[in-house]
């Protein structure tokens, strides 16, 4: 099985590569078909859970990366 990978771009979406299955609120499976895909970070997303690429027009600035 391929290895999925997520990572937080710089004031803007989180970006997720590899196998992807969401699943929603009461349980409902999506799998996702592309091998990469962006969730909104910033909340204005249109396309909730993914990303429109609002956070440009809003003007989101993330927090500073967490410690490792």
């Amino acid at each position: 099985m391929a290895e999925m990978k997520i990572r937080a771009l710089p004031n803007g979406p989180y970006l997720i590569e590899g196998p992807i299955t969401i699943v929603d609120p009461t349980g409902a499976e999506l799998r996702v078909e592309k091998p990469q895909i962006t969730l909104c970070r910033c909340g204005h997303s249109s396309k909730k859970p993914f990303c429109d690429s609002t956070h440009r027009t809003v003007g989101f600035k993330a927090a500073d990366p967490a410690p490792r």
